[in-house]
């Protein structure tokens, strides 16, 4: 208390010198208020009522007092009293980190729980959420590299993409750290930054001139190895073969085992630091704190200046009711009521801190899609949601208006679901003519080809059966008349007979078309339960490709690897070794 009581002074103190300006006013108010019973005293009740406006209760003191209250709390915030220094940085720094996820098979092996791909990831949405500054990429790299992510400070959409990240979608098996180095250094280069630090998680590299190549002491590289010395064999899980290893020409079992020498030296030669992956921040504490050159001249410390906490702001806060109090009466009661939510503007509150898009948004990841529809303007949204709400006629109308590929793909979802089968196919033509690689579009076609030609086999069994029927009904009608005009011609004791035949031949007919008639209860049953099946087959496979964000990140790196083979560039293919 008695070092706050010394710093404690005033930034402008001559500010102080209108706190007269409080004093004049209430004079010249009681002055005022003087001459009014001046007047009271010489003249009438009844014509001062007419020739003056008196007060009365008092209300010219009430008023006075919170003028008075106001200009002396705002006097005293303008003068700046303050007790305490803030620390200033000397320099703010942008931090670049890139992160070099390896994507090989070996990654699948399972000698760390779960295995040393979800451990992996695991590590680095810790990293993650310990950057709270700066900027951050993700590179995925096996036999070929590709950037998931370009530097941004925007980690959790690093955190969401991480997830579908395998190496079953890689289009090159293998493990070249150098392609990743490439990748790593466009992303600098495109961010313009002259120094950051670049983290490899991986389980082994095998050509240490690969790394060393990229040695520069402006972006260290780091390594966190993933595994254990001991290893572990690589299921093949993941080609629908459970029970079975990755094995050599030979038939051997491949151990893909952790060579933590190797590792800390190409750490070293790079200017970086190794740590195997642990449970705790331990691994990332060691990866991370290497030193980039300028830090020690240029560190950015906490120094104390001249820099004194302004607390003027608080009186301002404080002269707020006092200002209130200066209008007429009812004032804060009509501002109570005013900030009090109402049923009509539910939203209000939403609409002070957030656009509409971003509501929309938090609303779809809610789960309430009816509402993102109502929220946002954009096509592609708007179809996102009314898609998700079963309104498959608006979805179609908002995908319409647009004319890229995801849009197309998505109209033929929609079209799909709202039972235009033709109209879906047309719109799944029109994207594989553009990307032939799409294999979403690709497999959703294929499934809405075997539903239509299932639905035409049921119709024409349908109308095969009406035929067959009308048929039916055609011949006894023929028959009926032919027996009836035979028994006007002819009246023999045959007729006996010809009755009794005709009876059989009319049991033999209502056998058989009983035998015919049961398709027509039991078949609908049937086809009806068909159609059910595989309406709600379709739906399931519908619903789960639009929600698969790891088929987009793998339709890009096969379309940038096509683009590299097609631009000659052929020294990241198919090499001997895929883990």
């Amino acid at each position: 208390m008695t070092e706050l009581l010394a710093n404690f002074h005033l930034l402008r103190p001559w500010w102080l010198l209108t706190l007269p300006l409080s004093v004049f006013i209430y004079l010249l108010w009681r002055r005022r208020r003087r001459l009014a019973a001046h007047w009271q005293r010489s003249v009438d009740p009844e014509l001062l009522g007419v020739l003056l406006e008196v007060s009365t209760g008092g209300t010219g003191n009430r008023r006075l007092w919170p003028v008075a209250l106001f200009l002396a709390a705002v006097t005293t915030g303008l003068s700046g009293p303050t007790f305490e220094r803030l620390p200033q940085p000397v320099e703010q720094r942008t931090d670049a980190l890139v992160i070099a996820l390896d994507l090989s098979l070996s990654m699948y092996a399972q000698d760390v729980d779960p295995s040393r791909l979800v451990r992996a990831r695991q590590k680095i949405v810790d990293i993650l959420r310990q950057r709270r500054e700066g900027y951050t990429a993700l590179v995925a790299y096996a036999g070929s590299a590709h950037a998931v992510a370009p530097l941004t400070d925007d980690t959790r959409t690093i955190e969401n993409l991480l997830e579908t990240l395998e190496p079953a979608m890689m289009p090159v098996a293998g493990s070249r750290p150098n392609a990743a180095l490439e990748v790593i250094e466009n992303l600098f280069a495109n961010a313009a930054v002259t120094q950051g630090r670049i983290l490899f998680v991986t389980d082994g590299v095998d050509d240490i001139a690969e790394v060393s190549a990229f040695r520069n002491p402006y972006f260290p590289i780091s390594v966190i190895g993933v595994g254990t010395p001991d290893g572990a064999t690589i299921p093949l899980d993941f080609v629908q073969q459970p029970g079975r290893v990755l094995t050599t020409r030979d038939g051997e079992a491949i151990i893909a085992r952790l060579d933590d020498d190797r590792l800390r030296e190409v750490a070293e030669l790079a200017y970086g630091r190794y740590a195997r992956l642990t449970l705790s921040d331990a691994d990332i504490n060691t990866a991370l704190s290497t030193t980039l050159p300028g830090d020690e001249d240029s560190e950015a410390i906490d120094r104390e200046f001249d820099l004194w906490h302004d607390l003027g702001y608080w009186f301002a806060v404080l002269a707020l009711p006092c200002l209130l109090f200066g209008f007429r009466r009812g004032v804060l009661a009509c501002c109570a009521l005013a900030l009090l939510p109402g049923a009509s503007h539910a939203s209000l509150w939403d609409d002070l801190w957030q656009r509409d898009d971003q509501q929309a948004y938090q609303a779809m990841r809610n789960g309430e899609p009816e509402r993102a529809a109502t929220l946002t303007e954009r096509p592609d949204w708007r179809g996102a949601a009314e898609y998700r709400s079963g309104n498959y006629n608006a979805a179609i109308s908002a995908f319409s208006r647009l004319d890229d590929l995801t849009a197309t793909y998505n109209l033929g979802n929609a079209l799909a679901r709202s039972g235009d089968l033709d109209g879906a196919i047309a719109a799944y033509d029109k994207v594989l003519d553009s990307d032939p690689n799409f294999e979403d579009a690709a497999f959703n076609k294929d499934l809405i080809e075997r539903q239509r030609e299932k639905q035409q086999e049921a119709d024409q069994q349908d109308n095969d059966e009406k035929q067959q029927e009308s048929e039916n009904d055609s011949e006894q009608s023929r028959d009926g008349q032919s027996d009836g005009s035979q028994q006007q011609d002819d009246a023999s004791p045959q007729q006996g007979a010809d009755d009794s035949e005709q009876k059989g031949e009319e049991q033999q007919q209502s056998a058989d078309s009983g035998k015919q008639g049961e398709p027509e209860e039991g078949a609908e049953e049937d086809q009806a339960d068909s159609r059910s099946e595989q309406a709600d087959a379709l739906e399931q496979w519908l619903r789960r490709v639009p929600d698969d964000p790891g088929g987009l990140l793998r339709r890009k790196f096969q379309y940038e690897n096509q683009q590299r083979l097609r631009s000659g560039d052929y020294r990241y293919r198919q090499g001997e070794k895929i883990w």
